[in-house]
């Protein structure tokens, strides 16, 4: 009896404010009766996918619904094999996949780090929108320092950069306009990402895969993307493969404490370090 393979291929991003598909691919290889599905992920950080299959007469090492975490500048990352049950009859396989960046699988991170205020030394800088504020961080905790356009921005930890994007110079107090946020994308050793947004056109040099020090100056502030307002967007998080974040309060390093402290909207702060 001849045996039939049907392969489909379907991948779905859930980026809904993202300018760049992720450099990763899902391929197979059929070897007989068997087939092995891989992965190439050619970014600098961890990709995930989550997997749907249709079997027929066949069985998967990968469960559907399950998340597979694909390390970064890996090749042919084995995801699933896939065997039939009755070797003489007849058999067939579809999936399709979404994927995410980051370890989305991820809970712990360090708990304990300090940050440094992601401005120039001896400037004293307001939050105007803090965690949970009205405007655009319901649900979230980020913060907007109120850098005008050209000031210079500073890592506030050091990572490695994952995303640049630079090339955009529209903005607007609404939603719809979110998709044109200049930034760069650092993550950090624990696997949390630090997002600085809002960047002015061509703010940066900076690409994927520089290793970046803790107070490296990364760029220049501006108000691109959703925005009511030049200033510098910040905020911390681990990615989730349904495309929310769960965003992590973090404490930062300032003249006017002798200990790291939660920044609050409506106060100033001055970085010394």
């Amino acid at each position: 009896m001849t045996k039939t393979f049907s392969i489909t291929f379907l991948l779905i991003s859930l980026f809904c404010f993202s300018q760049k598909s992720w450099n990763i691919r899902f391929y197979n290889e059929v070897n007989g009766s068997n087939a092995q599905i891989f992965a190439d992920n050619n970014e600098e950080m961890p990709m995930s996918a989550k997997f749907s299959f249709k079997l027929q007469n066949m069985t998967s090492t990968l469960e559907n619904g399950q998340i597979v975490v694909i390390p970064p500048k890996t090749k042919k990352f084995p995801v699933a094999k896939l065997a039939p049950v009755k070797p003489n009859a007849a058999n067939m396989f579809s999936y399709t996949n979404t994927y995410n960046f980051g370890n989305v699988l991820q809970e712990n991170y360090d708990t304990d780090y300090s940050y440094s205020l992601p401005f120039e030394k001896g400037k004293t800088q307001l939050i105007f929108q803090g965690y949970n504020g009205k405007f655009s961080h319901q649900n979230a905790a980020a913060l907007d320092f109120n850098l005008k356009t050209g000031d210079k921005v500073f890592a506030a930890r050091e990572g490695t950069v994952v995303e640049v994007v630079k090339n955009n110079s529209q903005s607007c107090p609404d939603i719809s306009c979110a998709k044109f946020a200049n930034k760069v994308l650092i993550m950090h050793s624990d696997g949390t990402f630090a997002d600085y947004a809002h960047l002015k056109q061509n703010g940066t040099d900076l690409k994927p895969g520089d290793r970046i020090e803790k107070g490296q100056f990364i760029g220049y502030s501006g108000n691109t993307g959703f925005s009511n307002g030049p200033h510098l967007h910040f905020s911390v998080f681990i990615n989730r493969i349904n495309g929310d974040r769960t965003f992590i309060k973090t404490k930062f390093n300032v003249a006017e404490s002798e200990i790291p402290v939660y920044l609050a909207e409506g106060k100033t702060y001055t970085r010394s370090l």
